[in-house]
């Protein structure tokens, strides 16, 4: 398996986790979200969720950058 197909099939399985493990955590839910709900129509900004996520995948590749 080349390094391009390992890496990718690694990012897959990560992507698989995170999606697997919101469904228990209920992340899409935390307090500093953005959601305006105005008639028909709902509008749903997960700022704090982004934020928490991108640290935490920033993290993951750093750990995986430092044993490669």
């Amino acid at each position: 398996m080349t390094g391009l197909s390992k890496t990718l099939m690694i990012i897959g399985g990560i992507v698989f986790l995170i999606g697997f493990l919101m469904q228990f955590l209920h992340l899409g839910k935390l307090p500093g979200d953005i959601v305006f709900k105005k008639g028909n129509t709902t509008f749903y900004f997960p700022v704090v969720t982004s934020i928490l996520l991108s640290i935490v995948l920033s993290l993951i590749f750093y750990i995986m950058g430092r044993f490669r």
